[in-house]
């Protein structure tokens, strides 16, 4: 109930997002589309703004609802990257209506397969695809993280599956719980990165690449 309560008023402080995003937001869900939660998209906004990227990259575009939000909170150029097919369309013109088109570069594919293509460093990487991707995708992630750098890892919680014993979790489950568990356990421990996790949203790790 507290938890409910303290919700309910730390979102009566957010003053939400532009028209354009708004109404963008309550398409996707309209539609079964994820995006990010409000508290997620709250933090996300201040992050950008404080640290002003020039370079994003982004793992999980689906719509393109978070890259926009990111545009229209820095200056940076944004690359991001979906694999799934449908979603690439809607996308694209999403970022031609938000005018945004010019600053976001949409590559389509398995991220497995194009992060080890790109040879940009980036100063700010937001990761929201496949959980039990996560640990796959670190390597990679790690490499194209500029020093000083941050990467945001989103949905780190699993619904508060996470907090659960491997047990109590249904068997389905299962493999990305203990992914995900080994994924924070990588960016929490390497000498290399410091690492704080957020209680917001559906879990939000943030972490620096070391100088």
């Amino acid at each position: 109930m507290e938890e409910d309560r303290m919700e309910i008023f730390l979102g009566s402080m957010d003053t939400g997002n532009s028209e354009f995003l708004e109404k963008l937001g309550e398409e996707a869900l309209a539609a079964s589309v994820p995006i990010i939660r409000r508290q997620t998209q709250s933090a996300l906004r201040v992050l950008v703004a404080a640290l002003r990227p020039d370079k994003i990259l982004e793992i999980g575009c689906a719509v393109g609802f978070s890259a926009i939000l990111m545009c229209e909170n820095c200056s940076a150029r944004i690359t991001t990257v979906e694999n799934y097919e449908k979603r690439i369309g809607p996308a694209r013109e999403n970022f031609r209506r938000a005018g945004v088109e010019d600053r976001v570069e949409l590559l389509f594919g398995d991220a497995a397969e194009i992060l080890p293509t790109l040879t940009e460093t980036y100063d700010f990487i937001f990761m929201d695809a496949a959980k039990g991707q996560y640990i796959h995708f670190l390597p990679e992630v790690i490499r194209l993280l500029r020093p000083g750098g941050m990467l945001v890892s989103d949905n780190v919680l699993q619904n508060g599956d996470l907090l659960e014993s491997h047990f109590a979790v249904e068997r389905r489950n299962r493999t990305i719980y203990k992914r995900m568990r080994e994924y924070l356990y990588e960016i929490t421990h390497r000498e290399d990165l410091v690492t704080t996790i957020l209680p917001i949203g559906d879990g939000l790790a943030l972490t620096v690449k070391k100088m």
